[in-house]
């Protein structure tokens, strides 16, 4: 799976959370409030993500039609793996003591956690 830049990500997260196929110009509209960009800027970047495989457009309609070939979850998850591994030597231990040691996550934060691994083991 190919990398996503800043921007290519928040077009993605619209195309995820709209949940069908969808037109440039909805696409804009979403990012009207974080992007001030034209339509050519945005058709730009929606054929960079067909191109890396990330979107499919369908042209049969009359109106370019965008959907997700990649879920949002399947995305994730390669980019946490990703995360993980180069900066924790793939290890969740190594990250989690990191976070807490430098005050990034809270004791709740870890309760939190420890709730969730808990409810995992109940399972």
């Amino acid at each position: 799976m190919k990398k996503l830049g800043e921007a290519e990500l928040e077009i993605m997260q619209v195309i995820w959370k709209a949940d069908r196929p969808v037109t440039s110009s909805f696409i804009l509209k979403e990012l009207q409030e974080r992007r001030k960009w034209q339509l050519s800027t945005l058709m730009t970047s929606l054929s960079r993500l067909v191109d890396k495989g990330f979107l499919r457009c369908d042209r049969t309609t009359g109106n370019n039609l965008y959907s997700s070939i990649i879920s949002e979850n399947d995305f994730k998850t390669k980019e946490s793996k990703s995360f993980l591994e180069k900066l924790y030597n793939n290890s969740i231990q190594n990250m989690v003591a990191t976070l807490y040691s430098n005050k990034a996550i809270k004791d709740s934060d870890m309760d939190e956690l420890r709730k969730f691994l808990d409810d995992l083991e109940e399972k």
